[in-house]
């Protein structure tokens, strides 16, 4: 299978060393440059951008887009299209790789693209995965867990280097509990959920709104307060056990 990937932005970058390092042909291509022949096209290009970059595509080869969100019909007029979206952050081959055997990916599509799609996330490692309902859904869930815990990390390194840690260990310490506390997650809530909430210990989160606010981080605390109270109505509400 020839392999053609349109992008080289840090998904593009990134899946190119991926496949190349699977032993995959694989050609690339920048946005409005010539897209070498291939049996499977691959558009890593913004959301926004992928509806014209695929008009402008010559028909016959398989196109697949990255977009968590976007439904197939932006892949028009081509008849065999569908879509590839690693379920993975991909901060550029430069920065680092995930573990292509750890790495689950949304695929979707007409029944050939859907093979081509599966044929090459084996190739690669994926984990392949069909998701029948509605795309946005599925890539909120991906936002949520990937991009927001990525901001409540960095959230939570704001509040220790306001306590006083300093910056070396507070990048690094918080790291260990996120990952455990992710991993726990998959037992539910009732099972996995620690600490003051699944205590019931209110004192304790008023203090740590009442610290928050008085170290000039009230925009913290007010996400927190948030956060919290609806953590705590989910945590009551269920039956899980």
């Amino acid at each position: 299978m020839k392999l053609s990937i349109v992008g080289r932005g840090r998904l593009g970058r990134s899946l190119q060393v991926l496949f190349e390092q699977a032993g995959v042909e694989v050609a690339t291509a920048g946005r409005g440059e010539v897209v070498p022949p291939a049996t499977v096209v691959l558009l890593c290009v913004p959301d926004r951008e992928v509806a014209s970059v695929a008009v402008a595509l010559p028909p016959g080869p398989v196109v697949l887009h990255t977009a968590g969100a976007l439904a197939l019909d932006v892949l028009a007029p081509h008849l065999e299209r569908g879509s590839l979206h690693p379920l993975m952050t991909f901060p550029g081959p430069e920065v680092s790789l995930p573990d292509p055997t750890t790495v689950p990916a949304a695929v979707a599509g007409t029944p050939l693209a859907v093979e081509h799609a599966r044929r090459l996330c084996e190739a690669v490692g994926f984990r392949a995965f069909e998701v029948p309902g509605d795309r946005r859904l599925y890539h909120a869930a991906a936002v949520l867990v990937g991009n927001l815990s990525t901001f409540l990390a960095t959230e939570g390194t704001r509040l220790l280097r306001a306590a006083g840690v300093d910056d070396a260990t507070a990048h690094t310490v918080l790291l260990p509990l996120a990952h455990h506390s992710l991993e726990n997650s998959v037992h539910g809530l009732r099972a996995a959920l620690t600490g003051p909430i699944a205590r019931g210990d209110e004192a304790t989160l008023a203090g740590h709104l009442q610290a928050m606010r008085g170290a000039g981080l009230s925009e913290i605390a007010d996400s927190y307060e948030h956060l919290m109270r609806s953590a705590r109505a989910a945590y009551l509400g269920s039956d899980e056990t």
